[in-house]
């Protein structure tokens, strides 16, 4: 890149920097940290644990969002110093668009955080994947949706952990549930809520002909504890229950697994992947309240649904992704447009362009 498209992009860059100090209020952002810190500074800060967890997480996510702004200001200052350089050193033109580089993919990336104002959008999820019309073959979906999510989740530095993972009768997944730790988990995933369509040559077709299949993605906020949900445990039927799984010597011999069932709306929830029957009990609960609270929010925004988006049919007509492997390859976005051939790569983790394009195209649309 010669110097001068290089002192172009850093001059243009300079003014995506001021601006970003305006959106992501930045001065305001530094004054609610220094509050938190004073409050974690008092002597009796860990005597509520809950509430100290909360306002640890808070200004850890204060701090990582002004240490990015900070540092794409260190990397504006050292491209321009390059650029300074470069006229006696050809050498410093390099290091000039190298730190230019950069600066401009930490701004994409600041931008994109801006979009996500909701409540929740910057916390953690529960995604679940269910199975819906085609049988063996939405069982086996199902499943690879599931590979596909966790494997999103952990290239991106994201702890997942399981909570429900119930086999299908033969092969793939009745049912697939997974807690989703990381920032920006909620709101990134919030793209992924709706129905999934698969088209391929069916493995469990003995005549190899090609099948549609269906799978439904539920996307849900970890609710805090210090969020209010109308939650009286008296309305909650508990039972329990033995894992299922595939046998051998780690299948589990206990009734560990937890059913819970909220008499007055009929909300069932499952959990069966944690060692033990209280923390199935307490994972459960957390699903549960995430349900609740959700029902709630949509009982008050009938029309506009902010945490799951409209219910649609779990069949065709209904999807918001296609995922086709026979006759041709191609996976496309029917919301977005954002579509690639690389189906292998897509089921294998690669979600983030058409995370980015939803959200591109839901920014563009409000």
């Amino acid at each position: 890149m010669e110097l001068k498209d290089i002192q172009k992009e850093l001059e243009g860059a300079r003014g995506r920097l001021s601006d970003a100090r305006a959106f992501l209020h930045i001065d305001e952002k530094a004054a609610d940290l220094a509050a938190l810190d004073e409050q974690a500074a008092a002597p009796d800060f860990w005597n509520d644990a809950a509430a100290a967890q909360a306002v640890s997480k808070r200004a850890s996510s204060l701090r990582a969002t002004i240490a990015d702004y900070e540092r794409a200001c260190s990397l504006a200052d050292d491209a321009a110093t390059a650029c300074e350089l470069a006229g006696d050193d050809g050498a410093f033109a390099e290091e000039a668009a190298q730190a230019a580089a950069e600066l401009t993919a930490l701004l994409d990336q600041l931008e994109i955080e801006s979009w996500f104002a909701g409540e929740f959008d910057e916390g953690d999820a529960i995604l679940t994947v269910n199975p819906g019309q085609g049988g063996l073959e939405a069982q086996d979906w199902t499943e690879m949706l599931y590979q596909m999510y966790v494997h999103y989740a952990e290239d991106k530095g994201w702890k997942v952990t399981v909570l429900d993972l119930v086999p299908g009768e033969g092969i793939g997944l009745d049912r697939a549930t997974i807690q989703i730790e990381g920032r920006y988990a909620y709101g990134m995933l919030r793209s992924e809520i709706g129905i999934h369509r698969l088209v391929r040559i069916s493995p469990t077709d003995a005549k190899k002909r090609r099948q549609t299949t269906f799978a439904s993605v539920e996307v849900l906020p970890v609710i805090a504890d210090d969020i209010e949900v109308d939650l009286n445990p008296a309305d909650v039927r508990v039972d329990v229950y033995r894992s299922s799984g595939p046998g051998g010597q780690c299948v589990n011999t206990t009734d560990s697994a937890v059913r819970l069932t909220h008499e007055p709306t009929g909300i069932v929830v499952t959990c069966q992947n944690e060692k033990s029957q209280l923390q199935n009990k307490e994972a459960a609960f957390r699903v549960l309240r995430a349900k609740l609270y959700e029902l709630e929010e949509r009982r008050r925004q009938a029309e506009i649904d902010e945490l799951r988006g409209e219910r649609m049919e779990n069949s065709f007509g209904s999807q918001i992704r296609n995922y086709v492997l026979f006759p041709y390859q191609l996976v496309k976005d029917l919301r977005s447009g954002v579509e690639t051939g690389n189906v292998d790569a897509v089921l294998g983790g690669a979600l983030e362009p058409f995370v980015i394009g939803y959200h591109t195209w839901r920014v563009s649309n409000q």
